[in-house]
This record gives C-alpha cells, sequence and structure tokens, in this order.
C-alpha cells in the first residue's frame, strides 16, 4: 500500500508484474527469458515450449488497471492479454486485512487494429507523458472476456462497488 500512496501512476504495473509471478508458477506460460523485451515492450510471458520467436497466439501481456474497462499500453502488440483489475480500500471494508482487492480478470486477444493511438504531450521542450495506446470500445471488446469476476461488486459511475453500496 505505501507504493500506492507514494505513486499511484505506478502502482497498475506492480500489480501486473505479480500476476506475471503468480502465472510463471501455476501455468504453462512462462516469464519472457528477454529480459529487455518483458520489461519494456512485448510479451510479459509465453507458453512454455514455443521456441526463441513465438507468434502472437503464444504470447500473454499481463496488465492491471484500477479503471473498469480501459486498457492501455505503450504498444499496439498483437496477443494474449490478461487484465487485473484492482480495487483500493483504504478501510478493509469489502474484505478484512485486504487493501488491494482483485475484483475481475478479463482474459482477451487483441490484434493491432484493435489499438488506438492516444497521443502525447511529450516533445521536444520537454513535459508530458509516453506516447500511450488504448482499446478502441473496451467494454465491447472485454464483453464476455472475464476468466474471473467477484459476484460481490458492481460497478457504478465508473467504479467498483459492493452491490449493496447506495
Amino acid at each position: 500500500m505505501d507504493v500506492y500512496f507514494e505513486q499511484k501512476n505506478i502502482f497498475s504495473a506492480f500489480v501486473g508484474i505479480l500476476g506475471t509471478r503468480a502465472l510463471d508458477s501455476v501455468s504453462v506460460y512462462e516469464k519472457n527469458r528477454q529480459t529487455d523485451l518483458a520489461q519494456t515492450r512485448f510479451p510479459d510471458l509465453i507458453r512454455r515450449g514455443s521456441g526463441e520467436r513465438p507468434s502472437p497466439n503464444d504470447c500473454l501481456e499481463s496488465k492491471a488497471s484500477i479503471r473498469p474497462w480501459a486498457v492501455q499500453a505503450h504498444y499496439n502488440h498483437e496477443g494474449w492479454y490478461i487484465i487485473w483489475r484492482y480495487l483500493i480500500d483504504k478501510t478493509m471494508s469489502i474484505e478484512a486485512e485486504k487493501p488491494v482487492i482483485v475484483w475481475r480478470v478479463d482474459v482477451v486477444y487483441l490484434k493491432s487494429a484493435d489499438w488506438k493511438y492516444e497521443g502525447s504531450g511529450a516533445g521536444p521542450g520537454g513535459g508530458g507523458r509516453t506516447h500511450t495506446f488504448g482499446v478502441d470500445k473496451p467494454a465491447a471488446k472485454l464483453k464476455g472476456k472475464a476468466l474471473y469476476k467477484r459476484t460481490d461488486l458492481t460497478v457504478k459511475n465508473g467504479k467498483p462497488v459492493p452491490k449493496n453500496h447506495k
């Protein structure tokens, strides 16, 4: 939680890294051994035994987001994506002793054409962020793609909340 409160904009990367580690230890995917690719580009994970240059079908990128629909990346690579949707519950009112809750996990195959360039304010004068791509019409693309979804939560006003929340 200290990392979240210190710098919220990197916390999603932290959650994505933990997802990568988990999948490496229990799935048919292993962490990409080419760390320069895994840390800066694509993919985070590769299907075990798929060789040195795996096809997009054998690649899995681990993303995390506090937002219920948006998916962002610095590249528009084709391949499989697992998106860990989490919420921060400072009061731990949803679950005791759990300030971070993964409430939905989506798995989707995205093609390069599914991404839209979102631009950047970065330029020669400095400032701004690096360029990003966002999934075009994410709610439609992710419909029916939830591998896991908590049944006690719903999305209200763009945020996950308990179903009985007023």
